[in-house]
């Protein structure tokens, strides 16, 4: 277990953080005030509802993964295709590269914790020997939902390349892999991956895998910008003025990858609601956007459909296009692809 917690903060990693402008001596700062108290006295009514009220909260049966097609992956196509697993794993083809974000697909998100977090669908660690080689691999930050020791371990012969939030690589050297092939962000931090564009956005939340680390890595979101295409994934956190931004700086954008599930009234500050996901996005100036971080795992008290149906009413309300998968589907952005409400069935 000791391992699932990943690399302990150096002074040598202080000192270079010491020249980043969110780091205020001690820790990473959000870009407006963000508090993430709880409340003492609403404790034991959370936990009570967290771990003993499950009605809705999980579906009634798993929720199937079609079956990845290699060679349909990898065919030429002038346009980005992606393929997404739940929560925020995305697997992309892009300009002739793949790139993996946010790889958690093994089967519990609190390895560490008394009580399991299973997953919504079976069987997705085991696709990972079916991916081709991961030309580049993304990572927002470095909570458990996102950054799984069992998926890194299945991972680590395939990746070629990360680009990690600041501090997040330490975990990625506990476990094993070559330093040399590490490469940290600060926030608008930009790099050339051959003829792709990659920047790391800010967001409005937090990190930490244990007690002593919390907001000791960078968190954040991913910009991939071709000569043709420009697609956007938020990353986790909450709504802020900093959408604004990110569209004045680096949109328009084609697609949008949207947080959007896992909020909660207690932490809505470092969580977006669904309407907020869709308003975001049109601050970003996204042109057709898709909620991602939810049909993983039941990590707030939400119904487990619930981000997906709102995100869909907003959208649809301020006429904005959007789309929502099935797990494993391939999509490729250069076809008008609709949802189909796949989720209903289940």
């Amino acid at each position: 277990m000791k391992k699932q917690f990943g690399g302990k903060v150096t002074k040598k990693e202080i000192e270079k953080f010491q020249k980043v402008k969110n780091w205020d001596g001690e820790k990473f700062l959000n870009l407006e005030p963000t508090s993430m108290d709880f409340s003492f006295q609403a404790l034991p009514k959370f936990l009570y509802k967290q771990f003993c009220e499950k009605e809705g909260r999980e579906p009634k049966q798993k929720i199937p993964v079609q079956d990845f097609d290699k060679e349909a992956f990898l065919a030429p196509s002038e346009k980005a295709k992606f393929i997404w697993y739940g929560h925020s794993a995305l697997l992309i083809r892009m300009n002739d590269k793949t790139i993996l974000i946010d790889p958690m697909l093994g089967p519990d998100a609190s390895p560490i914790a008394p009580f399991s977090t299973k997953r919504f669908s079976e069987g997705t660690l085991d696709l990972i020997d079916q991916f081709p080689e991961i030309d580049l691999l993304l990572m927002t930050h470095d909570h458990y939902d996102h950054l799984d020791l069992k998926s890194m371990k299945r991972l680590k012969p395939k990746v070629k390349q990360f680009f990690v939030g600041m501090g997040v690589g330490r975990h990625l050297d506990k476990w094993g892999f070559d330093q040399d092939l590490i490469t940290e962000f600060d926030w608008w931090k930009s790099e050339y991956f051959h003829d792709l564009q990659i920047i790391y956005t800010p967001t409005r939340h937090f990190s930490g895998r244990g007690l002593s680390d919390r907001a000791k890595s960078m968190w954040g979101g991913w910009v991939l910008k071709s000569e043709h295409e420009n697609l956007w994934f938020s990353g986790d956190g909450g709504y802020g003025s900093h959408f604004a931004e990110i569209g004045e700086k680096l949109g328009p954008f084609d697609f949008a990858w949207m947080e959007c599930g896992q909020y909660n009234e207690n932490w809505s500050l470092i969580h977006m609601f669904p309407n907020e996901s869709v308003q975001a996005a049109i601050d970003a100036n996204a042109r057709k956007i898709m909620p991602v971080h939810w049909a993983g795992f039941s990590l707030a008290q939400h119904h487990w459909t619930e981000p997906v149906e709102k995100f869909i009413e907003t959208a649809e309300r301020k006429s904005i296009s959007y789309l929502s998968p099935r797990l494993g589907e391939l999509v490729h952005l250069d076809e008008d692809k609709s949802t189909d409400f796949w989720w209903r069935e289940l």
